[in-house]
């Protein structure tokens, strides 16, 4: 009951994940249909439709109750929800070496997040701000490397530019497996759009 299942919002965009236990429940309340993939094709079912469908699979992932069993789904679609959630990424220490890999912007070495620093490419001195654009991650020696100079007076390159991320509801997927089912849904470019006059 505590397996991950894919949402997708109305118009098929993946938004978050929840615990097959929720799922159960926005199924069974009929705020959700079960996605799933018929050889190239998906289609949908709600929740009596599926718990039909589930009595002829054998697998595992099956939830018994006392007069039928249910397969756990693998992605829901909620029915009335169409919005992408957008959030804002903190601007946090552990954020900025997330963005970064835990990657030196500067020599390229992964570290510990205890022998990195933050490092502002314009230095604070000469009005350098403390943002996204203009932290990054630098190891302990590149950080006294550099010093109160910009990269370039330092003789210094960074890896890429610092900027912004973008927050996704997903996120989080990557701290636990992911179904297959879920990467048609997750990979933004196997989605082909074609627009007709």
């Amino acid at each position: 009951m505590n397996s991950s299942v894919l949402i997708l919002n109305r118009l098929w965009q993946a938004v978050n994940w929840c615990t097959a236990r929720r799922a159960f429940n926005l199924l069974y309340c009929g705020h959700a249909y079960v996605v799933h993939k018929n050889k190239d094709d998906f289609y949908t079912l709600d929740f009596f439709e599926w718990k039909e469908h589930s009595q002829a699979y054998h697998g595992s992932d099956v939830v018994h109750t006392v007069s039928f069993k249910i397969r756990v789904p693998k992605v829901i679609l909620l029915l009335l929800f169409e919005k992408v959630p957008r959030k804002e990424v903190k601007f946090t220490r552990h954020n900025v070496f997330e963005r970064d890999g835990y990657l030196c912007q500067y020599c390229g070495g992964k570290f510990d997040p205890s022998y990195l620093n933050l490092d502002h490419v314009i230095p604070r001195e000469r009005g350098g701000k403390t943002t996204w654009e203009n932290v990054v991650c630098s190891c302990i020696r590149c950080n006294s490397k550099k010093g109160n100079r910009t990269p370039q007076e330092a003789g210094m390159k960074l890896l890429k530019k610092p900027k912004k991320p973008k927050w996704r509801p997903l996120f989080i997927a990557g701290k636990f497996p992911i179904d297959e089912s879920w990467e048609k849904f997750l990979d933004i470019n196997s989605w082909e759009v074609n627009i007709t006059e």
